[in-house]
């Protein structure tokens, strides 16, 4: 024996909570992708053969000659950069920093940024360099 509904069910799918998040995350990675691959020009110091380059997905911090620090082409202070990278993390828990430091640029102040980020629960955080010319 079978059964027969009366009436129409309503078999339609609404679009538009899904159009809204995907709007969201489209967002949302147009604004953090170019701080993740572009930065200022520095003068890296070389280490050997094989160089600390980090991955393309790793947030770049620079620390210039004058020991101004940058979020890829933003110079921030120390504690504005390190509250910018930990807002990322929201998005991404496993982040990785890479820290760019001129030669020139004053060892305290790279190291004030590494400590920081530390101090910030970051765990992936790298130094970067360049390869020796032989």
């Amino acid at each position: 024996m079978t059964r027969r509904r009366h009436g129409n069910a309503d078999v339609n799918i609404s679009l538009t909570p899904m159009i809204d998040i995907m709007t969201v995350l489209l967002a949302v990675f147009m604004v953090t992708t170019p701080m993740l691959t572009t930065g200022i020009d520095l003068n890296l110091p070389r280490a050997g053969n094989s160089a600390l380059t980090g991955n393309d997905h790793a947030i770049q911090i620079s620390v210039d000659a004058a020991g101004r620090y940058y979020v890829g082409k933003t110079e921030l202070s120390l504690d504005d950069a390190v509250k910018r990278v930990v807002a990322m993390r929201g998005e991404n828990p496993d982040l990785t920093i890479m820290i760019n430091g001129d030669t020139a640029a004053d060892y305290g102040a790279v190291m004030s940024m590494m400590g920081k980020l530390k101090d910030a629960g970051f765990q992936r955080v790298g130094l970067r360099t360049q390869i020796n010319a032989e």
